[in-house]
């Protein structure tokens, strides 16, 4: 398998929705106790570089969509559905939620941003490799 033949199309197709899970998380269902939990009014977030944030965010989601594809196909086409959302849990519980609370412990950040940040990434790695299951 080559570096870069995967499926282009549930690469993206994954990114979006991940970008997408991101959107409602942290606005409409926990935007209010994030910006409580970090310390920021909604003047400050506003005042952010919205292109550099969205778009770094998004390049993140590409990255992440890229790393899951890779994953699946090194190991062959025979991942079922039910096993390629379980390996995209898996990273979330396995190594972005302990690295983040490993960081959070560290910087003395609260546990609300920990559950926050963390649901959001069990979240993004759920659509993630639902999305990887049904296309790639």
């Amino acid at each position: 398998m080559q570096l870069f033949d995967l499926s282009w199309v549930a690469i993206i197709a994954a990114a979006v929705c991940g970008f997408i899970v991101g959107g409602i998380w942290y606005g409409p269902i926990m935007g209010k106790k994030w910006m409580g939990a970090v310390g920021l009014t909604e003047e400050q977030i506003q005042g952010g570089n919205m292109a550099a944030i969205y778009g770094g965010a998004f390049a993140f989601s590409l990255l992440a969509s890229w790393t899951l594809a890779y994953t699946f196909a090194s190991y062959g086409a025979d991942f079922s559905i039910q096993a390629k959302i379980m390996t995209a849990i898996g990273v979330a519980i396995g190594f972005i939620i302990p690295a983040i609370g490993t960081n959070y412990l560290f910087s003395q950040k609260s546990k609300a941003l920990f559950f926050i940040d963390a649901g959001y990434w069990l979240l993004f790695y759920i659509a993630m490799g639902a999305v990887h299951a049904f296309l790639a």
